[in-house]
């Protein structure tokens, strides 16, 4: 019986670069969908501003926003994919270097529903660091997607490509362990902060945020399909650029603790 190799604890300073994941997770197996074209989606920010997103064609969206400061329309390549019947994941990114931001919806295009995320980058202690900011539905009465606690408990394992393997244990709603078990990250392991979110049964958005590497990372978890989808977007310090790394998996739930009913008492 083969077994994995047994990997010992991997400095932080001995972490590779963000692109050494790039060749390894291999390419998008769901295509990207032209369906969006000729729609458009509003979504409301933390500071109350708005900003339409008009899908002009299978590739090119056009975006104008009614903020009181910065950039207030432009124009930007972008990829969805179909990951169940109506149900997309859009990914794209605005400006250059450490300026730029990307951005993630997941639109249901039955019911209207859509939950946005937005990475950018922020420097401080000599190091670029990533940062997420949560959008809301365009008003306060829309229907959104609620933070679930669902994967809490779960132990997945998710196969990147042939020689890109990581284990995911979902610790609570705002935090969740990765390991590497094959591939160029290979016995590297940490705790995260995540944020998860219901998108259709058995169906969850799930972002997070890593501390030691600049990576900002989202995935639609498709516990029905056994697969999930999304990418990283990350700081390459080497070259003083964003990377992006758009990746899919077959997943398997290695299995789901529960604690005993006495976890409470002390």
């Amino acid at each position: 019986m083969a077994s994995t190799p047994i990997v010992d604890y991997v400095p932080e300073d001995e972490w590779p670069a963000v692109s050494t994941m790039l060749e390894g997770l291999g390419e998008q197996a769901l295509v990207a969908s032209p369906s969006l074209a000729g729609s458009s989606i509003v979504l409301l920010d933390e500071n109350g501003s708005t900003t339409e997103h008009m899908f002009q064609t299978a590739t090119t969206l056009h975006w104008k926003s009614d903020a009181a400061q910065g950039a207030t329309t432009g124009t930007a390549t972008y990829k969805a994919i179909e990951a169940r019947e109506g149900i997309f994941i859009v990914d794209f990114v605005v400006g250059d270097g450490i300026e730029a931001r990307n951005s993630t919806f997941v639109h249901n295009t039955t019911t209207d529903v859509t939950t946005s995320g937005f990475s950018t980058f922020v420097t401080g202690e000599d190091k670029v660091r990533g940062e997420r900011i949560s959008s809301m539905p365009p008003h306060p009465n829309a229907p959104a997607h609620p933070r679930s606690s669902e994967l809490v408990g779960r132990r997945i394992y998710y196969r990147y490509s042939d020689s890109e393997a990581y284990e995911h244990i979902y610790l609570t709603p705002g935090a969740f362990t990765w390991h590497c078990v094959r591939g160029g990250e290979q016995g590297m392991a940490d705790t995260e902060r995540c944020m998860t979110f219901d998108v259709a049964e058995d169906l969850y958005l799930f972002f997070w945020t890593e501390k030691v590497m600049t990576v900002e990372a989202v995935l639609l978890v498709d516990l029905r399909e056994k697969r999930s989808i999304g990418h990283m977007f990350g700081w390459e310090d080497s070259s003083h650029e964003p990377v992006v790394l758009p990746f899919n998996s077959r997943l398997s739930i290695l299995n789901t603790t529960t604690y005993p009913h006495d976890h409470n008492k002390h």
